[in-house]
């Protein structure tokens, strides 16, 4: 590992998915606002951590490989928290259905691109895969703006407005995980047949 700058933001974002889980669990007064801004935080170090490394020309295998890994964590493991928190409200079962669906997603694409480097073929990320990523962002920070207005600022937060941030949240949410279902698709109708052999 190169300890520079943009590895060491790169692998903040484990420690940082740890403390927002906490934060979003906690019985305390600010709990939900703190956890808010420390996702921002680690939503906008995904994009500081590349431009960095690309403007210092520190590119490296461990950043690249690192990056890709950690955001799925990251994503993965909040999404998890969020269905478990009650963020979705009565659209638990489904929202829970479609993070499995998600996990499962992303396994097949990492056994794939696993495969084709044993063949020494590599399976590039596509536009669509960091369309994902950036729609799945966007739902994490609006549910978790949703309970940061509910609980820290119910009374200067209208009802209307409440409800308006957990829409906008669950249709984030959806739209990243159909993204995650057809490019799922896509890579294995051109890259599956690594596996067919």
């Amino acid at each position: 590992m190169r300890y520079n700058l943009p590895n060491i933001l790169t692998v903040s974002r484990v420690p940082a998915m740890f403390a927002i889980v906490a934060l979003m669990y906690g019985e305390f007064r600010w709990g939900a606002t703190i956890a808010f801004w420390l996702f921002i935080a680690a939503a906008l170090s995904d994009w500081l951590d590349g431009k960095l490394a690309r403007a210092s020309g520190q590119v490296s295998t461990f950043g690249r490989f690192m990056d890709a890994v950690i955001d799925k964590v990251m994503v993965i493991g909040l999404m998890v928290a969020l269905v478990n928190g009650g963020y979705f409200a009565g659209w638990r079962t489904t929202a829970m259905l479609c993070v499995l669906g998600v996990i499962g997603r992303e396994f097949l694409i990492s056994g794939l691109r696993m495969v084709a480097a044993s063949k020494g073929m590599v399976v590039e990320a596509d536009t669509s895969g960091k369309v994902k990523t950036f729609l799945q962002l966007n739902a994490i920070g609006w549910l978790l703006g949703w309970k940061m207005f509910m609980v820290d600022f119910g009374d200067v937060g209208s009802a209307v407005l409440n409800r308006g941030v957990h829409t906008m949240g669950l249709v984030f949410f959806a739209g990243s995980v159909v993204l995650a279902l057809t490019s799922g698709w896509t890579y294995f109708r051109k890259h599956g047949h690594v596996v067919r052999d």
